[in-house]
């Protein structure tokens, strides 16, 4: 199964980036970078401050075997800050309570001062939450992961979005915000 065909199958619809944006930002982009096995897929932006991951899939079938944890503790180990999204938890959905679970077991911190709201080309809204982890035991003001998303939404979602999409996908200035 290829790579894209993995993600498509776990991840939901309007989570998934056009397989043409993705192709382009693994082949020109030297800070995107596409790690796959058969035990785990992982795609990745490494900024000069901070890491953004932007797809973890562990296979279904080595879920709970500790491969997950080796690829956070090998991010971790690049001693930057790591940020990421995940959807809000679902009761009626399990699998968004084990994301959640497993990046709070590996030490990440949800950015609750941050709001992460967008919505599709048929008005349809969707949220997301942001979760980070920094070598500074936490320490890092919310105001510093927000200008780390921002860059995180500029250079890789919005990366040539005319091209893919018609139309900005994710505009930091519509879709982020610091709570107040």
């Amino acid at each position: 199964m290829e790579w894209y065909d993995r993600l498509t199958e776990y991840f939901p619809e309007h989570e998934m980036k056009n397989m043409g944006q993705m192709q382009a930002l693994i082949n020109e982009k030297d800070i995107y970078h596409k790690e796959e096995t058969d035990d785990y897929l992982l795609l990745y932006a490494e900024f000069p401050t901070f890491l953004f991951i932007d797809y973890l899939l562990v296979d279904s079938v080595t879920r709970g075997k500790g491969i997950g944890t080796s690829i956070i503790n090998k991010l971790k180990a690049k001693g930057k800050d790591i940020l990421l999204e995940v959807e809000p938890v679902d009761r009626e959905d399990e699998d968004t309570v084990k994301r959640v679970h497993f990046y709070r077991k590996n030490g990440f911190v949800k950015a609750d001062k941050i709001q992460y709201q967008w919505s599709d080309e048929n008005g349809e809204e969707f949220e997301m939450n942001i979760y980070y982890w920094s070598p500074d035991n936490h320490r890092v003001p919310q105001e510093v992961i927000l200008k780390k998303m921002i860059k995180a939404c500029q250079e890789i979602h919005n990366f040539r979005f005319t091209q893919y999409y018609g139309r900005m996908v994710a505009n930091p200035e519509e879709v982020l915000h610091l709570k107040h």
